[in-house]
């Protein structure tokens, strides 16, 4: 069976490093701690006094002071795994943690994960060729050597490597190295791990690249176990569940999101707030817990992004430099159908094609899928389609030979809309209003990520609620936009109320808008 040993380096709260060692080695695990030497010698005296009993427990042979981006973060880790690599040899894991961390599954549960598959787990994707690095310097990390930490002295990091470019002083790669870069927090095989320090000990030329690159903590274990472990021998993510803010900063996990943390498909989290002091004693409670049964939905990326999102509605698509001048013209008719309930629009699209023969494309900024002409290769995916929407609808005027063009839009496209209103073409607008049950909202949230089949019931009540105001806050907005030309058909409607209104956004007899109204089952999921 599995036995972990944890490497955990850390640099403050003693009682809360105590409390995770003793409750991790209590399930039958190791620990191997490194203290920042730039910490209080007090607290490390207090970690190290509170468990020297603790068969479990070893330190790291030497402190030293960490800084970020630095080379020491990976120093530091070598020591403490080098000292838990001696003193526990029935470790058959080593898992990287910090002090922020906690488990979010049982050890029962994290030890048959780990005898499941005979692998490593860790982040390591080609640093050149990934999108994994989203903001800074990226190629200059490696071919520079970094003497100054970056957040400390910013003008002297920045004017040395200024000053090595206008030298020519750019060195090269170690030949037998594929860079790879990924997030710190992984778990590691026994053998892997031996690999790695005789790989250390082996290599100087490598260990010297490395002490000069910037933020060696993502590319330097990366980079090795790629070098060192066959490619089916690696899965290359972390069990560590952490998510980012568009800001580039870790979020932060309080005291509600317990049942969320326990529905991940990882085995600890980070970062869990230091006020959040339930969700700190449910959790650390829950490891050493037995025969738990865990509803693993993994919707916490999906979510996060979802609930964030509402804050930013104030957002308008500014007018792109191709989009300059660029117009659907003068003489051509635009007629978006928008509604939540994607189904319905596609239903009544294909009804209003085959009445009327009037040219009709499905969602079509929504899904990639959507049948298309050949534009030339600029209908090919999403972004492109969005970001060159206006030339796109130009083009399928022409394929279609047309003048008027019906097109399905979802609510939250509000943006698309208004850009497409503010053109010179005339834009018509219809609105289908659906009725909306629980089952149809839960289902919508398992499709688009938001909850997962087994996600509990306390989940989706609370979701629910969210979701259900989220719609409505959407239909508000397409009806308050001001749209100069905007109908609506809606479930709640008489067959005569609604052949009106697409009447009016066809511009056709109304014997036509209620011949297409009347066919069966219209609003119906």
């Amino acid at each position: 069976m599995a036995k972990i040993a944890y490497i955990l380096l850390c640099h403050k709260d003693p009682d809360a490093i105590i409390d995770q060692a003793r409750r991790l080695t209590a399930a039958g695990d190791f620990i191997s701690i490194h203290f920042d030497a730039r910490a209080e010698r007090g607290d490390f005296e207090q970690i190290s006094s509170e468990l020297a009993g603790n068969p479990n427990v070893v330190f790291a042979d030497r402190r030293i002071r960490c800084g970020w981006g630095e080379w020491s973060l990976v120093q530091a880790t070598l020591h403490a795994v080098q000292a838990a690599e001696r003193a526990f040899p029935r470790a058959t894991h080593f898992y990287m943690l910090s002090g922020d961390c906690m488990a979010i599954k049982t050890a029962q549960y994290a030890h048959h994960f780990l005898d499941t598959q005979d692998v490593d787990y860790i982040e390591s994707f080609d640093f050149f060729q990934s999108n994994w690095i989203k903001t800074g310097m990226k190629e200059d990390r490696l071919i520079f050597r970094h003497f100054f930490n970056e957040r400390k002295h910013k003008a002297l990091f920045y004017a040395s490597v200024d000053l090595q470019r206008r030298l020519g002083l750019q060195r090269s790669i170690p030949d037998d190295l594929q860079i790879q870069i990924g997030s710190q927090w992984w778990c590691l095989r026994r053998r892997t791990i031996e690999a790695i320090l005789t790989f250390v000990k082996d290599r100087p030329d490598v260990m010297r690249f490395f002490r000069t690159t910037w933020i060696p903590d993502e590319t330097f274990f990366q980079t090795l176990v790629r070098h060192l472990v066959p490619e089916t021998e690696i899965e290359a993510r972390t069990l560590t569940f952490l998510m980012f803010s568009d800001y580039g900063m870790p979020v932060t996990f309080y005291n509600d999101q317990y049942d969320l943390l326990l529905g991940q498909d990882f085995l600890f989290a980070r970062k869990i707030s230091p006020e959040a002091r339930d969700l700190k004693a449910r959790l650390g409670d829950l490891y050493a817990s037995r025969d738990v049964e865990f509803q693993i939905g993994n919707e916490g990326r999906n979510l996060f992004g979802f609930l964030t999102g509402r804050g930013r509605v104030g957002r308008r698509f500014s007018q792109r430099a191709w989009e300059t001048g660029s117009t659907l013209g003068r003489e051509r008719e635009l007629m978006i159908v928008v509604c939540k309930k994607w189904h319905v629009a596609k239903r009544l699209i294909e009804r209003i094609r085959a009445v009327t023969a009037l040219p009709a494309v499905e969602y079509l900024f929504n899904e990639e899928n959507t049948p298309l002409p050949d534009l030339g290769g600029i209908q090919t995916s999403l972004e492109k389609r969005t970001r060159h929407r206006r030339t796109l609808t130009r083009l399928l005027f022409g394929a279609f030979g047309t003048d008027r063009l019906i097109m399905c839009m979802d609510p939250s496209g509000i943006e698309l809309i208004r850009d497409f209103h503010d053109d010179r073409s005339r834009t018509r607008i219809l609105e289908l209003s659906c009725v909306f049950s629980d089952e149809y909202l839960i289902g919508h949230a398992e499709r688009v990520g938001l909850l997962g089949q087994s996600s509990n019931a306390g989940a989706r009540a609370r979701l629910l609620p969210t979701i259900r105001n989220d719609i409505d806050y959407e239909s508000d907005r397409l009806r308050d936009a001001g749209f100069s030309s905007y109908a609506l058909m809606s479930e709640q409607f008489t067959p005569a109320q609604n052949a009106k209104a697409l009447q009016d956004f066809l511009s056709v007899p109304h014997e036509t808008a209620a011949e297409i109204v009347a066919m069966d089952h219209l609003f119906s999921d």
